[in-house]
């Protein structure tokens, strides 16, 4: 089994590489590498193969910031976490065939990555729990291809109801214009109706039923869904032709389209 440098060492002087900077490829795969050294140096590294081997942790790619593509499959890794949020030029990522657990630690360290379109963790063991696919659609929107499966529309709406429940529900309601309880209203506690007593006018004393301030989001939410639909509209008066036109054509003008917005 070769150390890491000296395998780093011999693809340098095979492909003829004068300087570390311009270096922009690097094959590590099935080295039966335990450990991988630092590989700050080379800044600009964009592919980098570390697969097939038997890494048990990443931190070897602290100022690798180029990185588009990972391959980091079939190895012994048990945690990511501090490892690759950095890279947020990621493209492609592979991490299938690990020892991966945690779900939610994960895809935590994957959510800063914008561009990561293909990413990979089946045959880890987080990949086993029921809700694992939409959880990862859910909070790495940018995937295009989740475990050699395409990321459709579908999954991407299932993923919003199930993890944004609250928004799902009011941008329904607002869609169709009509009211529909969100979850946050039926978690709430019904609040105590007490009266209040006043005066009147005339001097007579009289019992008002008043409603407790509630929680500041429950409020919210509950006026924003009790607000009425309102609808506007307007004549379109690009379709009305001016009375020159009107001489010009000599024909019987169309009836003026009519543009209505309806909005909570």
């Amino acid at each position: 089994m070769a150390s890491c440098e000296k395998v780093i060492q011999d693809q340098l002087q095979k492909y003829g590489f004068k300087r570390e900077a311009d270096l922009s490829e690097l094959y590590l795969a099935n080295k039966g590498l335990i450990d991988v050294t630092d590989l700050s140096r080379f800044q600009m590294l964009k592919y980098l193969w570390l697969n097939n081997n038997k890494i048990k942790k990443v931190h070897c790619l602290n100022y690798n910031y180029r990185l588009t593509e990972l391959y980091l499959h079939n190895n012994d890794l048990t945690n990511i976490t501090g490892s690759l949020s950095h890279l947020k030029s990621l493209q492609v990522l592979m991490l299938h065939n690990n020892q991966l657990t945690k779900l939610v630690a994960t895809v935590s360290e994957l959510k800063g990555m914008q561009f990561l379109k293909t990413l990979s963790l089946f045959l880890n063991p987080l990949a086993q729990d029921s809700g694992y696919r939409l959880y990862v659609i859910h909070y790495v929107p940018s995937l295009h291809l989740l475990d050699r499966r395409e990321v459709k529309q579908e999954e991407r709406n299932a993923a919003f109801s199930l993890y944004n429940a609250e928004r799902a529900c009011i941008l329904k309601s607002l869609a169709f214009g009509r009211q529909v309880k969100a979850p946050l209203l039926a978690k709430a506690r019904a609040p105590a109706i007490r009266s209040l007593t006043y005066r009147d006018k005339s001097g007579l004393r009289r019992n008002q039923k008043k409603i407790p301030l509630q929680e500041p989001d429950v409020a919210v939410l509950n006026r924003a869904m009790q607000r009425s639909l309102m609808q506007f509209s307007s004549i379109d008066w690009n379709t009305i032709p001016s009375s020159q036109q009107k001489r010009l054509e000599d024909q019987p003008s169309e009836s003026p389209k009519i543009i209505t917005v309806k909005f909570r």
